[in-house]
């Protein structure tokens, strides 16, 4: 299907458009931990199932202003699309509820770890799977990202599988949703759309039980489940535009905005300790992002020149 956003996505040539978009939305999940942790006490399936519901409403407003609907429409009827859209639905369903839990259980720095080695990852994806050259560089700073997973990893004796999850199914879905032939406003609401039919079914499950949170005594957690929406949505629907008009290896540099605020969050009003750990891995992940930022920057200027 051709794309028919306004403007068309960029494989190889990054956008002020997207650099925009996309920074917006790092910015608006580096805020994000604040609001989920307010939603610990709610359990994590309940927290996505209402984080589909309620992004619906705010992705069809877009879509109806924009006068898209018809190419979502287009994109169900096409077999292949479905099962694409199912694939990064699944994918980003499965990130929300690591993300989730890792916040409403006192771990928002392992889903920041995870974000922040998820840059090289996409790195590494683009090199393996797009075709993407790496230079001395690049391959130095991914090297510096794995040693600090080892010194994470024997630490703690265990694989910090919560940032490892946040590492895959983000890193996933950007190289798939980098694929979907359909506008990234189009694409979200067909994800969200088809995740929506066992949403609904869970929250009316858990609602007919009377374990569920939504209208059930307390407004205070009806309106956060409720606001889910536009927390969700919004952040999403900048990613997606922005990475349309992003070459893959920008997207994954810039993502380290959001960690960043997510670990000064977990750090400094969450009260989560840092750790010897930490303290070693996290400035070997921050060397590599550096080494491989002015490496990209470099590479930019060549081509421009």
């Amino acid at each position: 299907m051709r794309n028919t956003d306004t403007q068309p996505p960029t494989a190889h040539q990054d956008t002020p458009q997207g650099l925009l978009f996309a920074g917006c939305a790092y910015v608006l999940w580096g805020f994000l931990p604040l609001y989920m942790k307010l939603l610990s006490h709610v359990p994590v399936a309940e927290v996505i199932a209402h984080r589909v519901i309620w992004s619906v409403p705010v992705a069809a407003v877009v879509l109806i202003l924009m006068g898209r609907t018809k190419d979502l429409r287009d994109a169900f009827r096409n077999p292949r699309m479905l099962a694409m859209g199912c694939v990064t639905a699944l994918l980003i369903s499965l990130n929300w509820g690591i993300y989730v839990y890792a916040i409403g259980t006192g771990r928002a720095l392992d889903a920041a770890i995870g974000y922040y080695i998820n840059p090289l990852f996409s790195v590494f994806l683009a090199a393996v799977l797009l075709g993407e050259k790496l230079d001395r560089a690049q391959l130095v700073a991914i090297a510096l990202v794995v040693v600090a997973v080892l010194v994470l990893v024997f630490d703690a004796e265990e694989m910090p599988w919560l940032a490892f999850g946040m590492m895959l199914t983000w890193g996933f879905y950007a190289l798939a949703k980098k694929s979907l032939p359909i506008g990234p406003n189009q694409g979200f609401m067909m994800e969200v759309l088809i995740l929506l039919p066992p949403a609904l079914a869970y929250a009316v499950y858990v609602g007919s039980t009377g374990e569920g949170n939504f209208m059930a005594g307390s407004a205070y957690n009806t309106w956060l489940l409720l606001g889910c929406g536009v927390v969700t949505a919004v952040p999403l629907l900048f990613y997606a535009n922005g990475a349309k008009r992003l070459r893959l290896s920008t997207i994954a540099v810039m993502q380290y905005i959001a960690p960043t605020m997510i670990l000064l969050n977990a750090v400094f009003i969450f009260g989560e300790p840092f750790g010897r750990a930490r303290a070693i891995a996290l400035p070997l992940i921050w060397l590599a992002l550096i080494i491989y930022t002015v490496s990209m920057v470099r590479q930019m200027r060549a081509a421009r020149a």
